[in-house]
């Protein structure tokens, strides 16, 4: 799926400084357009459903609404917007709270603004996004609780894996179904169905565990 030629943005942080950075930043992308910002979770709220952006970049620590209550209450007004955490923090338990309640990526405010803006553009393919520091932090959070909870693939059907493995490789639902020839809606019931028998709450937790676990579109997976 190609990116559209600009793709409206608004960002919600409360620190004004962060927000003109980032702001310059995306002036810098032929691809980006801002259309607004927001200094609180309450207002970043009524900003997405009033604008409908296609990005939204969130803050996790803000004052008032956090990130993450702001996050589960933009997944709750059904937008359609990508959402990615910008954020200082890279404890575990973010990170994992954060891709739990929906977020789409999850980027570190230290990285270098080239970096950080590729990785924004990199987003809109419809690719999951989080800092390279810390797949690795994810993928152990997620692989200490896997064997907690015994979790194994065992269950799934092989339309199952199959639509796993192209998780682990960041695709889209819309490319999903166009890679295996199935309806989209098709798609999100098997995806469903996996995160249910998997006991994962979110597509970019199961992608990171698959990724961990060596599975690919094409290749079979532990057993």
């Amino acid at each position: 799926m190609n990116a559209p030629a600009t793709t409206s943005v608004i960002i919600i942080d409360d620190h004004p400084l962060f927000r003109k950075g980032v702001s310059q930043l995306i002036a810098l992308s032929d691809q980006l357009h801002l259309i607004g910002e927001a200094s609180s979770g309450e207002e970043g709220l009524e900003l997405a459903r009033a604008l409908e952006p296609d990005l939204i970049l969130l803050d996790l620590n803000m004052r008032g609404m956090s990130g993450i209550e702001t996050l589960r209450a933009l997944r709750e007004a059904d937008l359609a917007a990508r959402i990615l955490i910008l954020t200082v923090s890279d404890a575990a338990d973010d990170l994992v709270a954060a891709i739990r309640a929906g977020a789409d990526g999850y980027l570190l405010k230290d990285m270098e603004p080239e970096e950080l803006l590729a990785r924004i553009v990199e987003a809109l393919s419809g690719r999951i996004v989080i800092s390279e520091s810390l797949n690795g932090l994810l993928a152990r959070s997620l692989r200490d609780e896997a064997q907690a909870a015994e979790r194994s693939l065992a269950p799934l059907t092989d339309r199952e894996r199959d639509i796993l493995g192209c998780l682990a490789s960041g695709l889209s639902n819309k490319l999903i179904a166009r890679d295996l020839n199935i309806a989209e809606g098709t798609v999100k019931v098997h995806i469903k169905n996996l995160l249910k028998k998997l006991k994962f709450r979110s597509r970019l937790e199961a992608a990171v565990w698959a990724i961990d676990q060596n599975l690919r579109p094409g290749t079979p997976g532990p057993r």
